[in-house]
């Protein structure tokens, strides 16, 4: 029913008409003896056409018909291999590629490339193709909602680019590119506040998620890590892309001997056209821009192979800019039988700005064929301003349900109140590290890899807010807050693994962390394992099993607690780590499939309770609280349509945590009070049972340059309570999360004839019409809470905007 929904829709677009005719080539690529290469590059030089082959070595790739084109295949550690050919349209041609190994290749690097190749030896780790992340519909194009249609990942707000991995939160989740680690910023209260994510999809060549049981050379976290590789192009390649959301540009190039090349990416955001949907009527004006560069130097002696001596620099400018001017706002909430209706005015503005400066330098020299050594040193400034000053004026009252002449009108009043809010915030972050980072080929089947790493933070912030309520006539003092806070201190890490193959079926990856922190005194010593196995009777079913420490010695977000104070004694939080999992190759309608499953149990000691409020974390800065998140996640991905991948992911997962002290009144049967008790465990602001979400791509069968892709998210609710009333923190349960995101695009190739005659180089033209919140659900992302003359509170939805319609375009050069 979705492909002639397609059809029909696509129909009305003039674009296309202008589709070209098509060829295919497919085949298998294997190394000497016939051995399949899974992730080998199969492309058409000097155009954006590429495929990577399978778990079998095997590729299928849509090619332009009725001109010579160059098949181009390339595999770390083997000589590159091209073939020219010219097809007619509608052909199918067999191409199979047989690799040389490159003996000049380091023998490290070889076995890297080996290893990334089989992505079943590594528990919870996720590989995706970054070119599928640009025609994804979404709100502003970002870069995390690939994320969300994965197993344990999930979000309530697509307005942000949070989210929250297997219970966790966006804090405890590191990002990584090009090694370098990546901060978000501190003072962002509402989703509709925040610029773009770092990773700019333009730019990213490959990407690694996990979503737990991670290696020790990645960083101390909870919950997650993120790691992108930006691309090191061969050729001059562009993009142009621009939405009703904004737009992006980006350039790539290299020196003609290739000791040179770079990455040029800017982008804009313009919210406006989402936000206008938001229940606040009002002036929004958001800009969000920002530039990263990464230019990757080769060092080495003229005539020297392989690389021996580089140096890779990143570069980036972030300037975010909200300002809203609120106006008014109506919401009607409760049950059909007795629904409330709230009013708000609102006086005032609120301003939202912040700068980003971030560099890193990456040195890297090869001492011998099984010795590589790199230095990293990296630096962040960031500066943020949250300016406030907003007065907003409310009434509730009943809505009158009777059919008649005054239906769905105020019957009458319930309360009346107001609420300023002030805040004069300002923060300076200053973020300093030096790394090194080693590896060593012990052996055909054994590598360790050390570092250690010394970093410099220094923190000045200024807190200058507070916020009073004018309720049941009376004026009370709702918070307030006058804090000049510095932070300046140094942290330290370092790690050693070690990965030994004890055969080609079976894979143990063994190593410990440790860091130091001196604000704190804290040492933390965390050893971690992972083990995986491919079972001998079936190659295609294979198993892996990780346990280990995690710690998360605390950063400047979690040491201020409500009243604007840093708890200097705080310590890191603890987790436990144990999963098991499998892996199952299988084969359905002739094309390949991969089903992976997990079972997870996650135990946390000295936690750290925060409460959320939209995107706002606001930590207790204490270490109270236990806690456990369990659940199970299952993934298959596939061609599910031959030649457009897609998924479906499914998590289960329930956390809870239990606070020291918390308890709540026992009353008899009159309503007497008789004594306390505790609360026990209770749930956690992430806990959700269920998370769905869908990646699917469609074509024409006889067309595979109009294409569908589809985004399906479903989440269960959120739990929440009033504020300030720790007997019923968590106490409530919200309403499910439900987003479809539909686009349907036409890809144009142009052909030799168009470039020569305009002197131009575009080689395509992608277009896209997409229905963003297709169903027009509801999501609430908050709650407001308002009382009436009875004193009696109510929590009163806000809402996340319902369906817009974008149109995209990307044009490649």
């Amino acid at each position: 029913m979705l492909r002639y929904f397609a059809v029909w829709l696509l129909l009305l677009v003039p674009f296309v008409l202008t589709a070209q005719q098509q060829a295919v080539i497919s085949g298998t690529v294997t190394s000497p003896g016939k051995v399949p290469l899974e992730y080998a590059t199969i492309g058409i030089k000097g155009t954006a056409l590429a495929r990577q082959s399978d778990a079998k070595g095997q590729y299928s790739l849509q090619v332009p018909a009725g001109k010579e084109i160059t098949v181009v295949v390339r595999f770390l550690g083997y000589q590159e291999q091209e073939q020219t050919i010219v097809l007619r349209a509608g052909e199918r041609r067999l191409l199979d590629f047989d690799l040389q190994a490159d003996n000049r290749q380091l023998r490290s690097i070889d076995v890297q490339g080996r290893r990334e190749a089989n992505t079943r030896e590594e528990v919870s780790m996720t590989k995706l193709d970054p070119k599928l992340i640009k025609e994804l519909p979404s709100a502003f194009g970002d870069f995390n909602q690939i994320l969300l249609t994965l197993p344990g990942v999930s979000s309530s707000n697509e307005l942000s680019s949070t989210y929250s991995v297997r219970g966790g939160n966006y804090d405890e989740n590191l990002i990584y590119v090009n090694g370098i680690e990546i901060y978000r910023p501190f003072l962002v209260t509402n989703a509709q506040q925040e610029g773009l994510s770092f990773v700019n999809p333009d730019l990213a060549g490959s990407l690694e998620f996990s979503s737990g049981g991670w290696q020790p050379k990645f960083g101390d976290k909870l919950s997650s890590v993120l790691n992108i590789q930006y691309k090191r192009p061969k050729a001059f390649a562009g993009s142009v892309t621009g939405s009703l959301t904004g737009g992006a540009m980006h350039l790539e190039s290299a020196s003609k001997n290739k000791k040179v090349s770079y990455l040029l990416g800017l982008r804009h955001k313009d919210g406006r056209y989402i936000l206008n949907g938001l229940q606040v009527e009002g002036q929004y004006q958001p800009t969000f821009s920002d530039a990263q560069a990464y230019v990757h130097f080769d060092l080495s002696k003229k005539g020297q192979e392989p690389e021996r001596t580089t140096l890779g620099v990143l570069a980036s400018y972030a300037q975010n800019n909200f300002t809203t001017v609120p106006e008014s706002r109506e919401t009607t909430f409760g049950t059909r039988q007795a629904p409330l209706r709230l009013f708000v005015g609102y006086d005032g503005r609120e301003l939202m700005d912040y700068q980003t400066y971030q560099i890193g330098l990456n040195l890297a020299q090869a001492f011998s064929t099984s010795f590589l050594s790199e230095i990293i040193v990296s630096g962040v400034y960031s500066r943020e301003r949250e300016f406030r000053d907003i007065e907003a004026g409310y009434r509730l009252c009943d809505v009158n349900t009777n059919r008649g002449a005054n239906y769905g009108e105020c019957l009458q009043q319930r309360g009346v109140g107001s609420q300023f809010d002030h805040a004069r915030n300002t923060l300076l972050a200053q973020v300093l590290t030096f790394e090194s980072r080693n590896k060593w080929q012990l052996g055909k089947r054994s590598n360790v890899v050390a570092g250690v790493k010394v970093g410099q933070e220094r923190i000045e912030d200024r807190l200058s807010e507070y916020g009073f309520t004018d309720s049941a006539d009376f004026v009370s003092p709702a918070y307030y807050l006058q804090t000049d806070l510095n932070l300046n201190t140094h942290r330290y890490n370092a790690y050693v693994q070690h990965t030994y193959e004890i055969d080609s079926l079976k894979t143990i990856t063994y190593g410990v962390r440790a860091s130091y922190w001196e604000l704190n005194r804290e040492f933390t010593f965390t050893p971690r394992v992972q083990y995986s196995f491919i079972t001998r009777n079936d190659p295609n079913l294979s198993f892996k099993a990780a346990v280990g420490l995690y710690y998360q010695p605390p950063f400047y977000r979690e040491l201020r607690n409500y009243e604007g104070t840093l708890n200097a004694n705080l310590k890191a939080q603890r987790s436990v780590h144990a999963i098991a999992g499998s892996d199952y190759l299988f084969e359905a309608w002739g094309r390949d499939f991969k089903l992976t499953s997990e079972i997870y149990y996650k135990y946390l000691t000295n936690v750290v309770p925060y409460d959320l409020d939209n995107v706002r974390l606001r930590y207790h800065a204490e270490n109270n609280a236990t806690a456990y998140a369990a659940g199970f996640d299952v993934r298959v991905n596939g061609e599910f349509i031959k030649g457009a991948e897609s998924w479906l992911s499914l998590g289960l997962m329930t956390t809870k945590e239990n606070l020291q002290g918390d308890s709540t009144f026992v009353f008899d049967g009159e309503g007497n009070i008789t004594g306390k008790k505790e609360l026990g465990y209770i749930p956690r602001p992430t806990n959700q049972l269920v998370n769905i979400g869908v990646f699917f791509q469609d074509h024409l069968p006889d067309n595979p340059t109009i294409r569908m892709n589809l985004n399906l998210i479903y989440a269960s609710g959120l739990p929440f309570g009033p504020p300030r009333e720790p007997a019923y923190r968590n106490y409530f349960t919200g309403r499910s999360y439900k987003r479809v995101d539909i686009g349907f695009s036409k890809l144009i190739m142009l052909g030799d004839e168009l470039v020569a005659r305009k002197n131009v180089s575009l080689e395509s033209l992608w277009i896209g019409l997409e229905f963003l919140n297709l169903i027009d659900a509801r999501n609430r992302v908050s709650y407001s809470y308002v009382s009436d003359v009875n004193n009696l509170t109510y929590a009163v939805p806000n809402y996340l905007p319902g369906r817009r319609v974008n149109l995209r375009f990307i044009a490649r050069f």
